[in-house]
């Protein structure tokens, strides 16, 4: 294999996606193991996602605060699944300042305690209620196993904390963030999801039920997208979250919490992304257009510039544009360069467009001729404003494509085995835990979610063949 090519996904996917994170310049390893710099052009799109949730979860009336990143170890242990839970990941300080700490302290897995904490000292009257907190932070857990975005010892996400007067108005916040995720999911990363309940082996630490919406990545695995956890009154009751209610009785709160992290871009990478690089939806995309002035000769150099930098003036006002002016670079170089990184749509100009009044535009989803078309420069915003959203479009449809083909419904356990090899099993489960865990031993694959359209009626556990009344979505997940 070339040097300056990616290994296919065919040949090997992980090596695929290793190679293209480092190489499109989207993060690079730290000195810590484990430990990833998302380098500017990552951060820039972490930027696009973190834009469009912020702006859903003010339009839903959440607000962003900032909370500490240590957390006292008592705190960990108030609540007893989460501590089981967390305790194998869980970085400790123990000195700080040159000395022994009194009490150690944990670096944040996670803030639910923190925030039990701190609601309890201001919640007091169901006046204070509902709480809608969000914050936009990083945590840290102690992974043996890392991959850049998707799985590392410190990674940046967001994580929303609630607190409610009523089990209802708890599930409905649960329930409300959980299609915010899937509606940023499919609208704006053009990554298809199926929503879903956990089972309870699968389901947060410390929460009475978790919602998640799973997708499915370009070599058939799936990746748990984001997930939002309805805590009952678990924490409330650890950390003392009482209210005083209109009767004048006091109460326990209901809690919620939720998150959304950068292992998202993961997601965007193994699912649009082809042998050539990565492939953006538009409406992330850092850079939604590149223009690449062409010429042979130098008399023909300050023409082709000008109007390269005219256009990505005009342009600019609409979309997210940027002209290539790198010196000693061949245009194919900077084709290919550009390819890689995935930009939606690349405009061609020179002297032949100049003289035509139009430039080519090529989209990133459909390489080679079949993705070119000329455009003139009269209407060139309406143009591409019309590309990109065809983009998007096809994005979406080609991931849901390729969902529904690599998803099957076998009818024994030994087609089971094969279906999960490449993709989904939608099988009958009769929610016993054994049965779960022997899929997991025989196959590596776990239940995923138990989706919200899962079929009703009665049916047979895939595993047992005992009666089972709901259908899981099992498969094999990073």
């Amino acid at each position: 294999m070339p040097e300056d090519r990616l290994p296919s996904r065919a040949e090997d996917f992980s090596e695929w996606y290793n190679q293209l994170v480092l190489r499109a310049e989207l993060a690079d390893y730290a000195p810590v193991r484990g430990c990833m710099v998302v380098r500017p052009y990552g951060w820039a799109l972490w930027e696009a996602i973190t834009r469009e949730l912020d702006r859903r979860f003010k339009a839903t009336g959440h607000v962003n605060a900032g909370f500490p990143l240590f957390i006292p170890q008592s705190f960990m242990e108030k609540e007893k699944e989460h501590v089981e839970g967390f305790s194998p990941e869980l970085a400790v300080v123990t000195i700080g300042g040159g000395e022994k700490l009194e009490e150690p302290l944990a670096i944040r897995p996670t803030s639910e305690t923190i925030i039990g904490h701190m609601y309890a000292k201001w919640v007091k009257s169901y006046r204070d209620l509902p709480i809608l907190i969000n914050l936009w932070n990083s945590v840290v857990r102690w992974e043996k196993r890392t991959k850049l975005f998707l799985r590392t010892t410190e990674f940046y996400w967001q994580e929303g904390h609630t607190a409610h007067a009523t089990a209802k108005e708890a599930e409905e916040e649960t329930l409300r963030m959980l299609e915010i995720y899937a509606d940023f999911a499919e609208n704006e990363a053009a990554v298809p999801v199926i929503r879903g309940r956990k089972s309870e082996s699968e389901k947060f630490a410390g929460a009475v039920c978790t919602y998640g919406i799973e997708a499915m990545m370009g070599d058939g695995k799936a990746l748990q997208a984001g997930t939002s956890h309805n805590l009952g009154q678990n924490f409330a009751k650890a950390f003392n979250i009482q209210y005083l209610d209109e009767q004048n009785n006091q109460q326990f709160a209901w809690t919620t919490s939720w998150g959304l992290s950068t292992r998202f871009i993961g997601a965007i990478i193994m699912v649009h992304g082809d042998d050539t690089g990565l492939i953006l939806p538009p409406r992330l995309a850092p850079i939604q257009v590149i223009i690449v002035p062409i010429w042979r000769k130098e008399e023909e150099k300050a023409a082709v510039t000008e109007k390269a930098l005219q256009l990505e003036k005009e342009l600019q006002t609409e979309f997210r544009v940027r002209v290539d002016l790198r010196e000693g670079l061949t245009p194919g170089f900077k084709f290919n360069d550009w390819e890689m990184r995935g930009v939606p749509v690349r405009i061609e100009i020179g002297p032949r467009d100049l003289a035509a009044r139009s430039v080519m535009l090529a989209r990133r989803d459909r390489p080679g001729r079949e993705g070119k078309t000329a455009a003139s420069w009269d209407g060139l915003s309406h143009s591409i404003g019309a590309l990109l959203n065809e983009i998007q479009a096809a994005l979406l449809a080609r991931a849901k494509q390729f969902r529904d083909d690599h998803t099957q419904d076998p009818a024994d356990y030994a087609g089971f085995r094969n279906a999960v090899e490449t993709g989904f099993a939608v099988s009958g489960w009769c929610g016993d835990a054994a049965c779960e865990e022997k899929v997991k031993q025989d196959t590596k694959a776990t239940i995923r979610c138990i989706p919200f359209d899962s079929p009703g009626g009665k049916g047979h556990c895939i595993v047992c063949g005992k009666d089972a009344s709901q259908k899981a979505v099992f498969g094999k997940a990073y």
